[in-house]
């Protein structure tokens, strides 16, 4: 798990191709590598990739077909810069939100305006995903943990501090520019649950009769 708060911008440094599957190597900039072992999970740019060797102030991770189909890593080129943070520990301070680093789509950015010394982006998911996105939700876009300002239809607002230009990749992020967006895992969590079907228990899934019989109040 992660928490949407960027620690360091790294850069791809080398991708080598392995059948349907690509093996990267990536710089970690300022990221800190001491407490990081062989097995550990690190989010490159929102997608959790799995450290299979640490050398040269870097990792290597290997991205499988999977991935490679429904991230924006499929474009992995070397010197791309990518936004990195290691997983969340028991005292890490929950700065953002509960992310897992599983991509649930590919958007892209429509416009670009400055707001002061912010900026704010305009957004557009894949339609299927757009049920998930809500106002002053929470939305994971290249690893980085958001505030959504508003909603109308697949499109969505949110606004970028200059801190975060600063620190992550999104102060370079212009018209046309394809992303990693993952939803509030919650929102994907509350529709199972309102769904009910089979693998839910009772089969009926939240209804008014099963609030009222647990005693919320209106039900």
């Amino acid at each position: 798990m992660f928490t949407g708060i960027i620690e360091a911008v790294g850069a791809v440094a080398a991708v080598e191709p392995r059948g349907a599957d690509v093996s990267l190597r990536i710089a970690a900039g300022g990221l800190d590598l001491r407490d990081v072992a062989i097995g550990d999970s690190i989010a490159v740019s929102g997608v959790c990739l799995t450290v299979v060797e640490l050398a040269g102030g870097g990792f290597r991770a290997d991205v499988s077909a999977e991935t490679c189909a429904r991230t924006c890593l499929a474009r992995a080129a070397a010197g791309m810069p990518v936004n990195l943070e290691k997983a969340l520990l028991p005292t890490t301070r929950l700065g953002g939100h509960l992310v897992s680093g599983h991509v649930d789509g590919v958007g892209e950015v429509l416009e670009r305006r400055a707001d002061g010394r912010s900026v704010r982006l305009r957004l557009r998911a894949p339609v299927p995903l757009a049920r998930y996105i809500a106002a002053k939700g929470s939305i994971c876009v290249d690893g980085v943990s958001l505030t959504v300002n508003d909603v109308e239809g697949a499109e969505f607002g949110v606004n970028i501090v200059p801190h975060t230009l600063a620190s992550t990749t999104l102060g370079d992020f212009v018209a046309g520019r394809r992303v990693n967006l993952e939803v509030d895992l919650i929102a994907r969590y509350l529709e199972r649950l309102l769904a009910g079907g089979a693998g839910a228990s009772g089969g009926g899934g939240v209804t008014r009769e099963l609030l009222a019989r647990h005693g919320f109040p209106g039900a």
